[in-house]
């Protein structure tokens, strides 16, 4: 083929004496060789004339116009077709179809669908581009951890604190991002992934990280993988999905293994001179190093990582939620008590009273309180504070009857009392006077009004009289549930122990203060 003749050796070799068959000796046909000659002998040039130039242009001169030809096929606008591809769900044969449909269109010639993708090829190949047929813009982001960390250095003592790096990278731009952490525990993966998403101003539907037990429970060949639940939850809040890379399969997140030697060289090794006292100056010297890796230029193609990201990238991002992922626990299976309240680090959080006695699952955030019963979200809460205990958070919609309902205080037993009649409140006067505060008389007041859901309230009017009557102080159930019992609050009884000058052996469980007094045996 004449395009193979090295017209600029041959020349070379005809200066220095060789002759037409002497070159042909060097491997070109003795045709190549003379055809070389007579189109220099044509042209008036010699190897002098074309010593500075290279072989493509030495070959043009002498044989101008020779291999060129224009296609009769009508072209594409290559450089929207490599836009185009970079879309969602658009392929070479679907840009092939619509190229045909113009072709029909305007009654112009088409190539085939084997040499439109030859011709793409070709196009990125010269043009530096990269192909999009291994990556969308927006579609996925891939996550690790570096094998190489960094330090922090106590300035004071001179300690240092091991320093994990976290690193993201948008495969189809190659735009990174680096996050320092000072361990790399559940919580801390999932905040990095936080910072992460805002640092792109946007999310991704898949989410390509290892197979770390803080993300990935199981990944077997065959079957479901398994994910932890805190990082589910983190992907669904961003609309997005966990498609860990098969188990020792580094390429199938390539780019961000690429990306993580990259940064042991702009991030690691370009601050090793520099010496960090917290994790906020090293985060802002890091964050200022990625910024600077994003901005370089390719080596292998046009543009820079910022540059295709800002243009071809971000625009296809999904946006971020309006309100921020919050960092999570669950606690399962806890019961709802009978006072419709469910306990955490000993504080109450009411949950709707229809849900008593049954197992509720409570989702723990950094600020709040959530109460599930299964997928169903029933009610959330303020988190008490810490150090706070026995504080109860309730909502009025979450008891019966509303705002009607009332939790139970010394107010409303005294009311209660009240209804009986005036002993029975002086019972419960006198219960509440013994204690330091009015909660700790509660349960020993209600203890004794709810005698009355097996007896009268005359009955157990009465029998708060008797006992009132005798040397016990402060009366309690103990005292009013014998004589109840024994029915000493029959008329004849109580007029007995009510007679002056009477005396009457104690009955029953009533014991006096000298048993109090130690004199009892």
């Amino acid at each position: 083929m004449v395009r193979k003749i090295k017209a600029k050796l041959v020349l070379r070799l005809r200066a220095d004496g060789f002759s037409a068959r002497q070159i042909e000796a060097q491997g070109m046909s003795r045709h190549s060789v003379i055809a070389v000659f007579d189109a220099a002998d044509r042209a008036g040039i010699d190897y002098a004339a074309v010593a500075d130039l290279d072989d493509a242009e030495v070959y043009s001169r002498l044989f101008p116009g020779r291999g060129e030809h224009e296609s009769v096929h009508a072209q594409p606008d290559w450089d929207r077709v490599h836009k185009e591809l970079a879309k969602v769900g658009v392929t070479l044969k679907l840009l092939h179809g619509e190229y045909l449909d113009a072709c029909r269109a305007e009654r112009s010639p088409a190539m085939g669908y084997d040499r439109f993708c030859k011709t793409y090829g070709r196009h990125v190949l010269i043009s530096g581009a990269a192909s999009r047929v291994g990556h969308k813009a927006g579609q996925s982001v891939e996550v690790d951890w570096s094998g190489k960390t960094m330090q922090l250095i106590d300035p004071v003592t001179g300690q240092a604190t091991r320093v994990f790096l976290f690193v993201g990278c948008l495969p189809f731009s190659r735009f990174a991002f680096v996050e320092p952490t000072l361990d790399m525990k559940q919580d801390t993966w999932l905040r990095a992934h936080v910072s992460m998403f805002d640092w792109f101003a946007g999310s991704v539907p898949r989410i390509v990280p290892d197979n770390l037990k803080t993300g990935v429970l199981k990944h077997p060949a065959e079957g479901e993988v398994v994910l932890n639940d805190a990082y589910r939850e983190l992907a669904a809040h961003y609309s997005a999905a966990v498609l860990p890379g098969r188990v020792r399969k580094p390429k199938d997140k390539a780019s961000v293994e690429n990306t993580v030697g990259n940064i042991a060289t702009w991030v690691i090794a370009s601050l090793r001179e520099r010496s960090f006292a917290s994790l906020p100056q090293l985060r802002a010297a890091i964050y200022e190093r990625v910024a600077a890796y994003n901005a370089e230029p390719f080596q292998k193609r046009q543009g820079s990582r910022l540059g295709v990201f800002e243009a071809e990238e971000k625009p296809l991002l999904r946006p971020l939620p309006a309100v921020p992922f919050e960092i999570s626990r669950w606690i399962y299976r806890r019961r709802v008590q009978r006072n419709g309240h469910v306990v955490f680090e000993r504080n109450f959080y009411s949950v709707p009273y229809d849900h008593i006695g049954r197992a509720v699952d409570l989702r723990i955030t950094d600020s709040t309180v959530e109460v599930f019963a299964g997928d169903e979200r029933l009610t959330s809460h303020l988190l008490a504070p810490a150090g706070m205990v026995n504080e109860y958070r309730t909502h009025d919609s979450d008891l019966p009857g509303g705002a009607r309902y009332r939790q139970w205080d010394a107010e409303r037993v005294r009311e209660w009392a009240g209804r009986i009649g005036v002993n029975t409140t002086t019972v419960v006067n006198r219960i509440f006077e013994s204690v330091a505060v009015d909660e700790q008389g509660l349960d020993a007041a209600l203890a004794v009004l709810r005698l009355t859901r097996r007896y009268s309230a005359t009955r157990v009017e009465a029998a708060a009289e008797i006992v009132l009557s005798s040397r016990v102080r402060s009366p309690r159930y103990a005292h009013l549930r014998p004589i109840l019992e024994t029915n000493q609050d029959q008329l004849g009884s109580r007029d007995a122990w009510s007679t002056p000058g009477t005396t009457i052996e104690p009955v029953g469980y009533v014991r006096g203060a000298d048993y109090y007094a130690g004199g009892a045996r």
